[in-house]
Protein backbone atom coordinates (compact mmCIF):
# COMPACT_ATOMS: atom_id res chain seq x y z
CA UNK A 1 0.00 0.00 0.00
CA UNK A 2 1.27 3.40 -0.97
CA UNK A 3 1.79 5.87 1.85
CA UNK A 4 0.41 9.36 1.38
CA UNK A 5 2.67 12.05 2.80
CA UNK A 6 1.58 15.58 3.45
CA UNK A 7 4.68 17.57 2.56
CA UNK A 8 3.01 20.73 3.89
CA UNK A 9 3.16 19.18 7.38
CA UNK A 10 5.47 21.27 9.61
CA UNK A 11 7.72 18.25 10.37
CA UNK A 12 9.17 18.56 6.83
CA UNK A 13 10.52 22.02 7.63
CA UNK A 14 13.30 20.39 9.67
CA UNK A 15 16.09 19.55 7.23
CA UNK A 16 17.22 16.67 9.48
CA UNK A 17 13.83 14.99 9.04
CA UNK A 18 14.11 15.32 5.26
CA UNK A 19 17.71 14.05 5.23
CA UNK A 20 16.77 11.18 7.55
CA UNK A 21 13.88 10.20 5.29
CA UNK A 22 16.13 10.32 2.21
CA UNK A 23 18.81 8.20 3.89
CA UNK A 24 16.18 5.75 5.14
CA UNK A 25 14.77 5.42 1.62
CA UNK A 26 18.21 4.46 0.27
CA UNK A 27 18.96 2.25 3.29
CA UNK A 28 15.69 0.30 2.87
CA UNK A 29 16.19 -0.50 -0.82
CA UNK A 30 16.46 -4.27 -1.43
CA UNK A 31 19.94 -3.54 -2.84
CA UNK A 32 22.05 -0.39 -2.37
CA UNK A 33 22.12 2.30 -5.08
CA UNK A 34 25.61 0.96 -5.90
CA UNK A 35 24.63 -2.70 -6.51
CA UNK A 36 26.43 -5.32 -4.39
CA UNK A 37 28.12 -6.87 -7.42
CA UNK A 38 29.95 -3.57 -8.06
CA UNK A 39 31.10 -2.94 -4.49
CA UNK A 40 34.59 -4.46 -4.79
CA UNK A 41 35.13 -2.84 -8.21
CA UNK A 42 34.39 0.62 -6.81
CA UNK A 43 36.69 -0.07 -3.84
CA UNK A 44 39.48 -1.16 -6.21
CA UNK A 45 38.89 1.95 -8.34
CA UNK A 46 39.17 4.37 -5.41
CA UNK A 47 42.53 2.79 -4.49
CA UNK A 48 44.06 3.80 -7.86
CA UNK A 49 46.84 6.29 -7.09
CA UNK A 50 46.71 8.30 -10.33
CA UNK A 51 43.79 10.74 -10.05
CA UNK A 52 42.99 10.82 -13.78
CA UNK A 53 42.97 7.01 -13.99
CA UNK A 54 40.89 6.79 -10.79
CA UNK A 55 38.23 9.17 -12.15
CA UNK A 56 38.19 7.37 -15.50
CA UNK A 57 37.70 4.01 -13.78
CA UNK A 58 34.87 5.30 -11.54
CA UNK A 59 33.21 6.92 -14.57
CA UNK A 60 33.37 3.64 -16.48
CA UNK A 61 31.86 1.72 -13.53
CA UNK A 62 29.07 4.28 -13.13
CA UNK A 63 28.26 3.96 -16.84
CA UNK A 64 27.89 0.15 -16.41
CA UNK A 65 25.25 0.47 -13.68
CA UNK A 66 21.64 -0.48 -14.38
CA UNK A 67 19.79 2.49 -15.89
CA UNK A 68 17.53 3.22 -12.86
CA UNK A 69 20.60 3.19 -10.56
CA UNK A 70 22.54 5.46 -12.89
CA UNK A 71 19.67 7.93 -13.32
CA UNK A 72 18.96 8.08 -9.58
CA UNK A 73 22.66 8.43 -8.77
CA UNK A 74 23.11 11.25 -11.27
CA UNK A 75 20.18 13.24 -9.79
CA UNK A 76 21.19 12.51 -6.18
CA UNK A 77 24.83 13.49 -6.71
CA UNK A 78 23.79 16.62 -8.61
CA UNK A 79 21.67 17.58 -5.59
CA UNK A 80 24.41 16.71 -3.06
CA UNK A 81 26.83 18.79 -5.11
CA UNK A 82 24.52 21.81 -4.67
CA UNK A 83 24.55 21.16 -0.92
CA UNK A 84 28.37 21.02 -0.89
CA UNK A 85 28.48 24.30 -2.84
CA UNK A 86 26.76 26.00 0.14
CA UNK A 87 29.23 24.55 2.67
CA UNK A 88 29.87 28.02 4.15
CA UNK A 89 26.22 28.12 5.28
CA UNK A 90 25.34 24.45 5.96
CA UNK A 91 28.82 23.16 7.00
CA UNK A 92 28.37 20.14 4.67
CA UNK A 93 31.57 19.65 2.68
CA UNK A 94 32.01 16.89 0.09
CA UNK A 95 33.90 15.06 2.85
CA UNK A 96 30.97 15.40 5.29
CA UNK A 97 28.51 14.24 2.63
CA UNK A 98 30.77 11.26 1.94
CA UNK A 99 30.65 10.32 5.62
CA UNK A 100 26.86 10.73 5.78
CA UNK A 101 25.96 9.01 2.49
CA UNK A 102 28.86 6.62 1.78
CA UNK A 103 27.71 3.70 3.95
CA UNK A 104 24.06 4.22 2.92
CA UNK A 105 24.63 4.15 -0.84
CA UNK A 106 27.47 1.67 -1.05
CA UNK A 107 28.05 -1.39 1.07
CA UNK A 108 29.20 -4.98 0.75
CA UNK A 109 26.56 -7.69 0.64
CA UNK A 110 28.15 -9.47 3.60
CA UNK A 111 29.73 -7.42 6.37
CA UNK A 112 33.21 -8.70 7.09
CA UNK A 113 35.94 -7.71 9.53
CA UNK A 114 36.98 -4.90 7.16
CA UNK A 115 34.12 -2.61 8.14
CA UNK A 116 36.30 0.33 9.18
CA UNK A 117 38.40 0.03 6.02
CA UNK A 118 35.26 -0.31 3.88
CA UNK A 119 33.77 2.78 5.53
CA UNK A 120 36.82 4.83 4.60
CA UNK A 121 36.53 3.73 0.96
CA UNK A 122 32.74 4.23 0.92
CA UNK A 123 33.25 7.82 2.08
CA UNK A 124 36.08 8.45 -0.39
CA UNK A 125 34.04 7.12 -3.34
CA UNK A 126 31.09 9.42 -2.58
CA UNK A 127 33.46 12.33 -1.97
CA UNK A 128 35.27 11.78 -5.28
CA UNK A 129 32.00 11.45 -7.19
CA UNK A 130 30.85 14.77 -5.73
CA UNK A 131 34.09 16.66 -6.32
CA UNK A 132 34.45 15.22 -9.85
CA UNK A 133 30.74 15.14 -10.70
CA UNK A 134 31.07 16.71 -14.17
CA UNK A 135 33.90 14.36 -15.20
CA UNK A 136 32.01 11.28 -13.96
CA UNK A 137 28.48 12.12 -15.15
CA UNK A 138 29.26 14.54 -17.99
CA UNK A 139 28.68 13.49 -21.59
Amino acid sequence: PEEKLNLDDSQWEDIHVVTGALKMFFRELPEPLFPYRYFEQFVEAIKIQDNVARIKCIRSLVKKLPRPNYDTMKILFEHLQKIAAKESVNLMSTQSLGIVFGPTLLRPEKETGNMAVHMLYQNQIVELMLSEYSKIFGS
